[in-house]
């Protein structure tokens, strides 16, 4: 790997709705790139900026300043134009700003402990959220229109999460999904499941977000690890991947479809009588696939699953499928890399890193 070095750190990574886009940006600017080619599509040195959200690949983008200057407040939202370069409206609060999500109907902007949802077309607040304290603006969105819905812990003691309904503007389900609080949250775009992990850092969870019920469990390891980013793959039913990174600088991917898949075949035996589904799944490395050292251990890093091609299996429908799936990392420290991850229908995965470039170096369009 190359030795990973950078004049300047990252303040905040975003991927879009769908993960075609990506943006960065640090203590001078930000930039907008194309996450298929890696080409920059947009750059502003306007100031340092702690969050940048995309709208899918619209001209729309939602800001926040870092505070270094006196025009940048963390407590102002400002809804950008990139073809026009000026502001478009924009909107100002009472404590900083720690997380903005947004589809093409909603704009939810979360607080310390409160959350605001508004129509983005018109701006009109729609609800307010009471929230626990939540100093790291820890939430997951579902950009689905359909299921959309919004996820914040529910509690600094333990590790539960509150899933709204932001088109309904009502509260879905209180799930507690671990004993310490939570460290990270996803959600499926499909707004079918949500992923936890906690501050352990050791069991990922998911659950069916309809029912609120646990489904599966996933033992990343034995010791303890900060989880920095969890990531469904792109799915319209079950995702069949789900992607995790950690201070260990290690990319860990669960296999959702073969535990599903081996669930079935458990439920007759004497072992899947016994153990619960929750247990047995955590207690199967079969699921784990793991790539060592991806990453220097302690720095920060976000990975996506972009896009997944599949093999059908030639025996029966519910046969394991070999997959390819591209994974999208971006490090704390300016690098952008992308892996192929193949397991094939015996579940033998292999990484093989296709691309990596430091986001620094990129100067022009």
């Amino acid at each position: 790997m190359a030795n990973q070095s950078s004049p300047s750190p990252i303040y905040c990574v975003s991927f879009n709705q769908d993960n075609s886009g990506f943006a960065i940006s640090w203590k001078d600017s930000f930039k907008i790139f194309d996450s298929a080619t890696g080409r920059l599509c947009y750059e502003r040195a306007a100031g340092a900026f702690v969050i940048v959200e995309m709208l899918y690949s619209s001209d729309l983008l939602a800001i926040v300043g870092a505070g270094e200057q006196a025009s940048l407040s963390p407590r102002r939202l400002c809804l950008f134009k990139t073809t026009t370069g000026s502001p478009l409206r924009e909107l100002n609060f009472l404590t900083s700003i720690l997380a903005v999500r947004m589809n093409k109907k909603r704009l939810v902007v979360v607080l310390l402990e409160k959350t605001f949802v508004y129509d983005i077309n018109t701006l009109v607040m729609l609800d307010t959220i009471d929230t626990v304290p939540n100093p790291k603006g820890l939430s997951a969105f579902s950009p689905c229109l359909e299921a959309c819905y919004l996820a914040v812990p529910a509690s600094v003691t333990k590790g539960s999460v509150l899933v709204y309904n932001v088109m309904d503007l009502q509260s879905h389900s209180e799930i507690d999904a671990h004993r310490s609080p939570l460290a990270a949250i996803a959600l499926s775009s499909n707004g079918m499941y949500i992923a936890t992990a906690s501050e352990q850092g050791t069991l990922i969870r998911v659950h069916l977000v309809s029912e609120a019920t646990k489904s599966f469990s996933f033992r990343r390891g034995t010791y303890p690890s900060t989880i920095y980013s969890l990531s469904f793959g792109p799915s319209t039913e079950l995702p069949d991947i789900l992607i995790a990174t950690s201070s260990s600088g290690s990319i860990h991917a669960f296999s959702l479809r073969l535990a599903l898949n081996q669930r079935s075949k458990r439920s007759t035996s004497f072992l899947g009588s016994v153990l619960p589904d929750s247990v047995s799944d955590a207690l199967d490395p079969a699921h784990h696939h793991v790539l060592q050292n991806a990453v220097s251990s302690g720095i920060r890093s976000y990975a996506v699953i972009r896009k997944i091609d599949k093999l059908e299996g030639t025996s029966s429908p519910s046969q394991f499928k070999s997959l390819r799936a591209t994974v999208s990392v971006i490090t704390y420290n300016g690098y952008f890399q992308e892996y192929t991850l193949s397991i094939n229908y015996k579940n033998e995965s292999l990484w093989t890193l296709d691309r990596e470039f430091n986001l620094f170096s990129i100067t022009t369009r």
